[in-house]
């Protein structure tokens, strides 16, 4: 492996994605040789070096792995030790899978895990559009003013949404695409259109299915499925 930047190296090696590395980087959580990581150090692993994340020791990247998983409500994606609702306690332990992407504690449905930081970068990255859907139930019927509303795009405290995909499900539930992934964005969406989510569950990332995956379980990634998540522009 030729030499990479810290970050990109801690992203093969399955820690977090680029974006993430970085910020562990820029906390001063990251050593190389017990001295502090900086965003320009470049590293390869045939170079015998002590790297650590918060006083851990990184191992070498290992064989990816994609995994897709049917998250339930009440587990939290982010991967808190300490937290006895986290994914992370639900996880393997080697090789070490993160979420590529979130769905809030309150949600339900498809989750990619994996340990190639590249692949999640990507998908992560707002400027790639990826398409994620989703079937939401609300606690009131759905008028023909709150679809046009929600597909045009609605605005809420600093943000404007973009145009999206929405289909109505019956006189309570809709399917709506996004191609962006804002914080708790559908809620805030409804919310601000005067509707509460009562379930929110995610169906598909790109092409992808959860399809009949039982919850709280996992299933490697297809080879057809991974070709559509590796074909990113």
């Amino acid at each position: 492996m030729s030499l990479v930047r810290i970050s990109h190296y801690l992203a093969l090696c399955g820690v977090a994605s680029r974006r993430q590395a970085s910020r562990l980087i820029e906390s001063g959580t990251v050593t190389i040789n017990q001295q502090r990581a900086n965003h320009s150090d470049r590293v390869d692993s045939s170079t015998l070096l002590n790297i650590c994340v918060n006083g851990q020791s990184v191992s070498a990247p290992q064989q990816k792995q994609y995994w897709l998983y049917h998250k339930p409500v009440g587990i939290d994606c982010r991967l808190l030790i300490n937290d006895p609702n986290s994914l992370l306690h639900l996880l393997p332990a080697s090789p070490r899978l993160y979420p590529a992407g979130r769905l809030d504690k309150n949600s339900r449905g498809l989750l990619l895990l994996t340990n190639d930081g590249e692949l999640t970068q990507r998908l992560m990255h707002p400027d790639f559009h990826h398409s994620k859907t989703y079937v939401v139930q609300v606690d009131k019927p759905l008028t023909a003013e709150f679809l046009n509303d929600m597909a045009q795009g609605v605005s809420y405290a600093e943000v404007q949404t973009r145009p999206c995909a929405i289909t109505l499900v019956n006189s309570t539930t809709f399917e709506i695409v996004l191609t962006q992934g804002l914080n708790r964005q559908i809620r805030r969406m409804c919310q601000a259109l005067g509707f509460k989510v009562i379930d929110l569950l995610r169906t598909k990332l790109m092409a992808v299915c959860l399809d009949d995956l039982p919850e709280k379980t996992m299933r490697p990634v297809s080879a057809a499925e991974l070709l559509i998540l590796q074909q990113l522009s």
